[in-house]
């Protein structure tokens, strides 16, 4: 996608404070020297067979792009592709409540939406939000020295996967929905009380790829400690029981040789890196001598998982991540 967007013509709006060309969460366009707005898309396939559920976590993570980005979102429109001569209104109706108290709970309104008949049904929001226009994050700002502050444990990816074959436990999975339907609002809420360098959201890319374009877009070199990064409860064992993801040799493939092991993990700690999240926490680059004040103000917050996880150093030539 990067390269077919490379290959369009230059945007030169000076008002368009972030674009394209640094893969961040969304766009950021600057109306006055005091308001930019923050706009993003996406949807998703359904991950449960519970439409309520549905709803709900793919609003969540549309939501994501605009918390990532520092910014407030104010609306939000339904995209919708729906079979609808397959499953009847009843279901489509429960997504969008599910959408729905999401939205409510952002602090956000449903300002309407587009459907189409699809033989798949796909659910996301086109959202705008707000932001002061020198107070909006990107992941091209990470500096020397900072510190890197996950919120969320990863492995929802293969979680989903392994529970379409019934492997995973109740127990686990729940911990795995509670996750994919938490808002990253009180995480960004809580973080913009710090100095932010850099910021994204952990999504289909997984953790070294998100990771990747923050090293890539700020021009150093990003180090991950695997022993300090948060997991979901019963992701390793699925990957060690021979389960993946259709994303995960897709990512690992992008991060080529630009992601060096410094020692021998396991094959299914390896994956974990390349697991492709839904509504992922956010990635915080920050001034080391603030994160462990961030790590505990935000489980103070309630956000247990939140972990301190890597530095970024000087970037001279070789992998621009490496996990050790």
């Amino acid at each position: 996608m990067n390269t077919l967007l490379g290959n369009l013509p230059a945007v030169t709006d000076p008002n368009l404070i972030v674009g394209f060309d640094t893969s961040d969460d969304a766009g950021v366009y600057r109306l006055t020297d005091e308001l930019a707005v923050v706009v993003t898309a996406d949807f998703i396939t359904p991950p449960f067979d519970d439409p309520l559920l549905f709803g709900q976590i793919a609003a969540a993570n549309a939501l994501s792009d605009v918390f990532a980005m520092g910014g407030r979102p104010v609306t939000c429109v339904n995209l919708v592709a729906f079979p609808s001569k397959k499953l009847g209104m009843d279901v489509l109706a429960g997504i969008i409540t599910g959408a729905r108290e999401k939205i409510d709970e952002a602090g956000a309104v449903l300002a309407g939406g587009h459907s189409v008949e699809d033989p798949e049904p796909k659910f996301g929001l086109a959202v705008t939000g707000v932001v002061h226009p020198q107070r909006c994050w990107t992941n091209a700002g990470a500096r020397l020295g900072d510190a890197l502050v996950l919120t969320k444990p990863i492995g929802s990816g293969v979680l989903l996967n392994a529970n379409l074959k019934g492997w995973v436990s109740q127990d686990d999975l729940t911990a795995c929905t509670q996750s994919l339907v938490a808002l990253n609002r009180l995480a960004a809420e809580t973080a913009a009380e710090f100095e932010i360098h850099a910021a994204t959201d952990v999504t289909g890319f997984g953790l070294a790829g998100h990771a990747l374009e923050m090293a890539r877009g700020s021009g150093v070199r990003l180090e991950l400690t695997f022993a300090d990064t948060p997991l979901l409860s019963g992701a390793t064992a699925m990957y060690e029981r021979g389960m993946t993801t259709g994303s995960n040799a897709t990512n690992r493939q992008s991060a080529g040789p630009d992601i060096e092991f410094a020692r021998v993990l396991a094959s299914a700690e390896e994956e974990l890196l390349f697991d492709p999240q839904t509504n992922g926490g956010l990635l915080f680059a920050l001034d080391e001598r603030e994160a462990d004040e961030l790590v505990n103000r935000l489980r103070d917050a309630g956000i247990a998982a939140a972990s301190r996880i890597g530095t970024a150093v000087e970037y001279r030539d070789g992998p621009y991540l490496i996990v050790q």
